[in-house]
């Protein structure tokens, strides 16, 4: 049975993060995940270039039953700290939009960079090697088995993440861990997530399905301005995606599609200076063509402005800047970028990610109940979240 001082569960972005800083203090450090490759969230993220954080992360970004949980995290280690490692490492960078980053060439480049600083530690990382079991020694530290070895180690952290995006193996084997020790989860529901609906609004969705425009997308008091994007299934673009982390089944969320324009109040003047332009042309210039034509089809626009009582032009103002629809619920899991919920953050230190009940075990990650919204923010929990830990295993 080989003896560690830590052993990592999960080769992504926390567990790496973690298993450096650790590794740096002198630990014998060993990272497993059994996948065939490292850090596949962050291979795939940002459309292959990696939204590694955003310059503006702050404790509003997430999402908690505790929302003061991150803040000593976030705190200790900021976007500007990991921003100085990725210069260190001389990878070029470019902000977005929002304070987004990005990697000019490849997320490969964030990945390398993780595993440079791993080798240099003296960390260890170890592949296709799955967890089989876990046991709590008597006189402390843990035993676990996996598909390889046997090991004892005297820290054990979970970073295993949740389970959005099945298909690369991720799965709920963090929340297991901390019910087997009698640790409470907060139930996971899909997160960053395209929303769905049926019957006429799915239909008409469908005849739009790859029309964009900037929208405010708001739920109760939360709102959004980014893109929306119609799909044959519903709703998806960066503000749907944003909302849907607060949406609850059953309700409505309200859809501005035109958050420059008074639609009424335009209507109201065109009518008096064009008098004669037919009305579905007046919301063409407002709105895309396509989505134009099938707003007035859906609500019975037409004819000449000059012909439009107040109502009328009110009703096409509510349907563009007030437009309420009810989802009957998202794509899950498949098309999730993360997973609400998780490790109850009671259960935690905030300083350290250690269980309060079970001395020498941490959670990590996406796996605990702290959520970022849209836009590198849950790489930069990644990142806080695993450096705390890695003070302390």
């Amino acid at each position: 049975m080989r003896d560690l001082d830590v052993l990592i569960i999960g080769a992504g972005a926390a567990g790496l993060m973690c298993a450096i800083e650790a590794a740096r203090r002198g630990r014998r450090v060993l990272v497993v995940d059994h996948a065939k490759k490292p850090a596949e969230k962050i291979r795939i993220s940002g459309g292959g270039r990696c939204n590694f954080t955003n310059l503006h992360c702050s404790p509003a970004n997430y999402l908690s039953q505790n929302q003061r949980f991150c803040v000593s995290a976030l705190k200790r280690y900021t976007q500007q700290d990991f921003l100085a490692l990725v210069d260190r490492h001389r990878i070029a960078w470019h902000e977005k939009t929002l304070g987004q980053l990005f990697c000019n060439d490849s997320a490969q480049d964030i990945i390398d960079m993780l595993l440079g600083e791993l080798r240099k530690a003296g960390g260890k990382l170890q592949l296709e090697t799955a967890v089989t079991g876990i046991e709590a020694l008597p006189g402390g530290g843990f035993s676990v088995a996996t598909t390889r070895e046997s090991l004892k180690s005297s820290s054990l952290v979970v970073a295993t993440g949740g389970p959005s995006i099945p298909k690369m193996g991720a799965t709920g084997f963090g929340y297991d861990v901390a019910r087997q020790f009698g640790l409470k989860v907060i139930p996971p529901r899909a997160g960053l997530v395209p929303l769905t609906f049926s019957d006429s609004n799915r239909e008409l969705c469908k005849r739009l399905a790859g029309v964009s425009v900037d929208a405010i997308v708001s739920f109760g008091k939360t709102s959004f301005r980014e893109g929306l994007l119609f799909t044959h299934r519903g709703l998806s673009g960066p503000s749907i995606l944003q909302i849907s982390s607060y949406w609850q089944e059953g309700q409505p969320i309200t859809v501005n599609l035109a958050p420059e324009t008074d639609v009424f109040e335009t209507l109201r003047g065109l009518r008096s200076a064009s008098p004669k332009q037919d009305l579905k042309t007046a919301l063409g210039a407002v709105l895309p063509k396509r989505l134009a034509d099938e707003l007035a089809t859906v609500h019975g626009l037409s004819g000449r402005l000059a012909d439009q009582s107040d109502k009328v032009l009110r009703r096409a103002g509510d349907a563009i800047n007030r437009w309420q629809l009810t989802p009957v619920g998202t794509e899950g899991y498949r098309t999730a970028e993360v997973a609400l919920g998780g490790v109850d953050t009671g259960e935690l230190s905030s300083k350290t990610m250690e269980a309060r009940k079970v001395p020498g075990l941490y959670f990590i990650g996406e796996v605990v109940d702290v959520t970022g919204h849209l836009g590198g923010f849950n790489f930069q929990w990644a990142w806080s979240s695993g450096h705390a830990a890695g003070q302390v295993v």
